[in-house]
């Protein structure tokens, strides 16, 4: 296989993407000289926090040069007028134009929408500016639901993208191990499903961190954990980096049959150190 056939070293982090919380966007500013302008900034969703506080989230990142794309938990919406006056205020105090659109975790719905499609088909985003949304994509499989409705709700929701006239792109749940990765994504492409994708990575952490990260998200992966980054149970407290994910990815990827595919970060170790390794391993291979 040549070269040109695979994703060139260093492009998997071009165009990268990470993930905060509302109160994480404080740490921004230390970390604004080594991430690239113009980087996507993903703001979850937390119950914790309130609308007051995601908005301020994205008005910052904006203000520091970087695109804000906070996420919508569909089942957590009260009401559909919250939800207008939310996009509103997002629209006019952070220029928010993408957003992340997920069902949420809730057991039952909070108001009107049960589910991302909901949001995307019923919630006029594109009145309030909102042109580029992404969704959610699992790999590995989600614990709760079967992997025939994901790939159902996955291609609905990207033919919904289309009909409304929105681009698209899909972030995954993040992952230990590259070949299931690599597997999900060839065969979005052999279903039709041409939207660049973001696989998850999770930043430098130490062990423990990430394998509870993992059990609470449902990556089925502990074993995985420890014999991809070089650990035993007695080094569960050393960081650990996603190098050897991420360079299977980088050697594996093929456009031809992956496609456009991005990364995007999980700073479970910290702000800091997620961009001091995206920093130095772009630096490295590009």
């Amino acid at each position: 296989m040549s070269r040109t056939d695979t994703q060139q070293p260093g492009s998997l982090l071009n165009g990268y993407s990470f993930e905060i919380s509302a109160k994480d966007a404080i740490r921004l500013d230390a970390i604004r000289a080594i991430v690239p302008s113009g980087t996507i900034v993903s703001i979850t969703y937390l119950p914790s926090e309130t609308d007051d506080a995601r908005i301020a989230a994205a008005r910052q990142v904006r203000e520091l040069g970087f695109i804000p794309m906070p996420h919508v938990a569909a089942r957590r919406i009260p009401s559909a007028d919250g939800l207008q006056r939310f996009l509103n205020r997002l629209a006019i105090e952070a220029q928010v134009d993408r957003l992340f659109v997920i069902a949420g975790d809730s057991a039952e719905p909070a108001g009107p929408f049960v589910d991302a499609l909901s949001v995307i088909t019923g919630a006029q985003l594109g009145d309030h500016g909102i042109r580029s949304i992404g969704i959610a994509g699992y790999p590995e499989g989600h614990p709760q639901i079967s992997t025939d409705k994901l790939n159902r709700a996955l291609a609905d929701k990207s033919a919904a993208l289309t009909d409304f006239g929105f681009s698209g792109e899909i972030v995954t749940q993040f992952a230990f191990d590259a070949d299931p990765m690599l597997t999900w994504v060839a065969g979005l492409r052999a279903a039709g499903i041409r939207m660049p994708v973001r696989l998850g990575l999770p930043g430098p952490a130490n062990v423990g961190t990430l394998l509870r990260f993992a059990a609470r998200c449902g990556v089925g992966a502990s074993t995985k954990v420890l014999a991809k980054y070089g650990a035993s149970i007695t080094k569960l407290l050393h960081t650990a980096g996603p190098d050897h994910l991420y360079n299977d990815l980088a050697r594996s990827i093929e456009m031809e049959q992956h496609g456009a595919v991005a990364v995007h970060l999980y700073p479970f170790g910290g702000l800091q150190k997620m961009a001091d390794w995206a920093h130095t391993t772009k630096s490295r291979t590009s």
